[in-house]
């Protein structure tokens, strides 16, 4: 991979990586058409996303320090139950909990299902099929929900729900955001919540998903297949301020606007990908 591809390829993951329209699967359309006419690879997409996650925790950095700080005080403190805390105590520390019941599904699933993410679900015609399904599922959520739950409505139940949405992100094309975002309109919660809630979850499991690439290149370079470490880098840093930016821009677009152009585009990408595929321009 040329330093040009890595910069192309994190400013790509930047632009879609918060976007509901699926980082991974625009990654993996984009190696298709770069010189080296290849799939960056699992291993490479997991690493960049670190530096889109890091986007989320400066971005959201208030919100990230209030759930630690209150979650660490009542792990140290057990004996003070959650009814005598204040009301903005006690919501950080139930979201804390909750931010760890919902990546539990996705730890269990990506740890078991390590053959397919490096083979089966990076199929074209699998990322195609499931653009154009979870762009209408999006859709249909964002058209059909409540819209009126706040993250201080959110259950164990409602965050076990976005977690299990969220293992579906494992499928290049589904889109964590799409999913997790899908998953809390569905359940009632307004567009910027929804959001919010959707890239606090994704915190632990990109990361842990990241740094668990990161070794496998690292110590077994034979699974994780052939990775430029200096292309990589770049492309990682590149992504970080792209998505900052991005971040920024969303949570401002959601509180007038809807999903619609994302699931548009969706239909019109999917679309395109299984006519190339289907014309032999691409292999899949």
């Amino acid at each position: 991979m040329t330093i040009l591809e890595a910069i192309i390829l994190g400013i790509l993951q930047g632009l879609t990586e918060f976007l509901p329209i699926s980082s991974s699967a625009h990654l993996r359309i984009a190696g298709e058409f770069l010189p080296g006419a290849s799939d960056p690879g699992a291993t490479f997409t997991a690493i960049t996303q670190i530096g889109t996650e890091i986007a989320v925790l400066i971005y959201f950095w208030r919100d990230i320090r209030a759930i630690l700080a209150a979650w660490f005080r009542h792990l140290w403190r057990p004996q003070t139950t959650l009814a005598a805390m204040d009301a903005t105590e006690r919501q950080a520390v139930r979201m804390g909990w909750l931010i760890i019941v919902g990546t539990l599904p996705i730890v269990i699933v990506g740890y078991t299902a390590q053959a397919a993410i490096r083979d089966v679900f990076r199929s074209l015609w699998l990322v195609a099929t499931v653009l154009i399904v979870f762009g209408l599922v999006l859709w249909a959520a964002d058209y059909l929900g409540r819209r009126t739950r706040t993250l201080d409505d959110l259950t164990t139940s409602h965050g076990l729900a976005y977690g299990l949405a969220q293992t579906l992100a494992l499928i290049p094309g589904v889109s964590r955001s799409g999913a997790t975002i899908s998953m809390g309109r569905a359940l009632g919660y307004s567009r910027v919540e929804a959001t919010r809630y959707a890239f606090l979850l994704a915190i632990p499991a990109v990361f842990g998903s990241g740094f668990y690439e990161l070794r496998t290149a690292l110590f077994d370079p034979v699974a994780a297949g052939p990775i430029d470490p200096v292309a990589t880098l770049i492309a990682t840093l590149t992504a970080g301020v792209v998505g900052f930016a991005v971040i920024a821009w969303l949570m401002r677009y959601l509180s007038t606007h809807s999903f619609l152009p994302f699931v548009l585009y969706r239909v019109v990408l999917g679309s395109g990908l299984l006519i190339l595929l289907g014309t032999g321009v691409l292999d899949g």
